[in-house]
């Protein structure tokens, strides 16, 4: 495997990013001359071709990259298919460093080189992910470990990859006029370094260990702080086979429905009651033992439910209950979920209202099934309003928090481990209690919860004819206001009408004056203009498409 250097490795991203935005302006600007019809035969080819040009620039720069990248399959629901399943598919398994390499890092943490510490310890990795890799080892006193060690230049190349990936979200931010891109980075960014502490790895296990004592089918490795650091994690050895080895687990005639079970009750009891919980049940990172004990692995990634997400959800069960949209924002801007200002605002409140009509009227629900639920993917409002406000208007209304990421990557792997161990199985039997008790143990019981909706519904029928003779005393007094389309918005139309003229009479005299150079015979000059006609061109498709924009905001 080649190892890029750090000026490679800017060199490569920015090198991919740039075709990756070029083919997509040229598609674009082909769509403004040629038609829709032109554009839509194009564009599902340019996603596929584009999708393997972002997987193998990943799998080439290897280091935090392919972790960015399965986080950005799940962090940004609107990414086209052809570039969510490439990313989704992409694997943290690396092939290992050298063991030198280990050598120095164990030195370097803690004085003493590997076989002065422990008793044994494997050159061979068990595993070897882009942070670091898994060594089988024995300590003095004879207890079997896993000796998780980080790579010995991850630090550096974690901020190079950071570095890289803020350049590019600030670019593709910019050119696609996009809002809360920076927001998107600081999540990531947050992630990846949490997962660079083992310190903190160690106390969630030891925290979530605790929690989870009372289930005696669910087993977490024990910390062994003395040979424990915030670049090394050592922990007790279990044996066992990965959860999605079905055949292993037939042979050891092990009840594969109530391994889903049992794996589902430890999830529900760390997500409803501790609202601290193990976000990445991928099958390598649970083990099944032969007495079918579930054994958890790798704390690297793990959720917290906080106050305001936890208040949030129960007060957005409410408001929906209710079909208070007004609550139902506020209830997702508490949780994270809504940015700043009044335009994101007002998007909010017609996206949600778009979802409420969306699952009255158009989800069919046939049981209490998953796999019940029928809904038309591309003929429904929800899919319109999406097409209409576009990415960008999405992105500049919705912010995804960490919180919010972890789960949903919990959950989406959860469910696809309990189908694969038996696609009978409903979930919603297990987690049908728990829930129930997370919204009503907040709330008392559902008599009372009842008993507040009758009273929110009367109270609001009874001050009706009171807020309309206020808003008539209003009228009466001269203080009425009415909003009017800002005259700015005319002006920015305008202004955006004359960048275009301008950005296309200066990429056309550039164009004319490399062809001219080029017939004289003056090739760098020429090259020069010629790269000045494609930078000039790229800046008025963006004035076109903002201009556009504008328009439809004015309609």
């Amino acid at each position: 495997m080649k190892l890029y250097s750090g000026r490679q490795r800017v060199r490569k991203a920015y090198h991919t990013a740039a075709v990756v935005m070029l083919s997509y302006a040229g598609l674009h600007l082909g769509k403004k001359l040629f038609g829709a019809g032109f554009y839509e035969k194009r564009i599902m080819a340019l996603h596929l071709r584009n999708a393997e040009r972002v997987k193998k620039a990943i799998l080439e720069l290897n280091g935090l990259f392919i972790k960015i990248g399965q986080m950005l399959s799940i962090l940004s629901n609107f990414l086209p298919e052809a570039f969510q399943k490439p990313l989704e598919a992409l694997q943290d398994n690396i092939p290992p460093r050298p063991f030198s390499q280990v050598c120095d890092r164990i030195s370097r943490e803690f004085g003493k080189r590997p076989e002065q510490l422990f008793s044994r310890f494997e050159e061979t990795p068990l595993a070897s992910a882009s942070i670091g890799q898994a060594h089988r080892a024995q300590l003095p006193d004879g207890t079997e470990v896993v000796v998780k060690v980080q790579h010995a230049d991850i630090e550096t190349i974690a901020q190079i990859d950071l570095e890289v990936i803020r350049r590019l979200t600030r670019g593709i931010s910019w050119f696609y006029n996009i809002k809360g891109m920076d927001y998107l980075y600081s999540q990531v960014r947050k992630m990846i370094e949490e997962e660079l502490d083992f310190r903190q790895e160690a106390r969630a296990m030891q925290e979530i260990s605790k929690n989870l004592s009372g289930e005696k089918q669910i087993a977490i490795p024990e910390i062994h702080p003395d040979f424990s650091t915030a670049r090394v994690l050592t922990t007790t050895w279990h044996p066992g086979v990965k959860i999605s080895n079905t055949e292993q687990l037939d042979s050891w005639q092990l009840d594969r429905r109530e391994l889903a079970a049992t794996l589902l009750h430890a999830y529900c009891h760390m997500v409803f009651k501790d609202g601290f919980y193990h976000a990445d049940p991928h099958p390598g990172n649970i083990l099944v033992r032969p007495d079918g004990v579930l054994v958890l692995l790798d704390f690297g990634a793990t959720g917290r439910l906080g106050v305001n997400m936890r208040e949030g959800i129960i007060n957005l069960i409410e408001a929906a209950v209710k079909s208070d949209t007004r609550g139902m924002v506020d209830a997702c801007r508490m949780m994270g979920f809504i940015a700043h200002g009044r335009e994101a605002e007002k998007m909010a409140e017609k996206m949600i209202t778009a979802l409420r009509n969306f699952l009255q009227n158009e989800v069919q629900l046939d049981g209490l099934n998953f796999k019940d639920i029928k809904v038309n993917p591309f003929d429904n409002s929800l899919f319109r309003l999406i097409q209409d406000i576009g990415f960008s208007g999405i992105s500049g209304t919705v912010q995804v928090p960490k919180d919010y990421v972890l789960l949903n990557r919990m959950l989406t792997l959860l469910l696809g481990l309990c189908n694969s161990l038996d696609p009978k199985f409903n979930p919603l039997d297990v987690v049908r209690p728990y829930a129930q008790e997370f919204v009503l143990g907040q709330r008392g019981d559902m008599l009372t919860v009842v008993r507040k909706l009758l009273q929110s519904t009367l109270t609001n029928v009874l001050a009706l004819p009171e807020e309309l003779r206020q808003s008539l005393q209003i009228t009466r007094q001269g203080r009425l206001e009415m909003r009017t389309p800002d005259v700015t918005q005319s002006a920015r139309l305008l202004y955006l009408a004359v960048q275009q003229l301008l950005f296309a009479i200066l990429a056309l005299s550039a164009g004319a004056l490399g062809f001219t150079w080029q017939q004289a015979g003056e090739t760098s000059l020429a090259n020069a203009a010629f790269g000045a006609t494609g930078f000039l061109g790229l800046l008025l498709l963006r004035a076109w498409r903002n201009g556009g924009q504008q328009w439809r905001k004015m309609q």
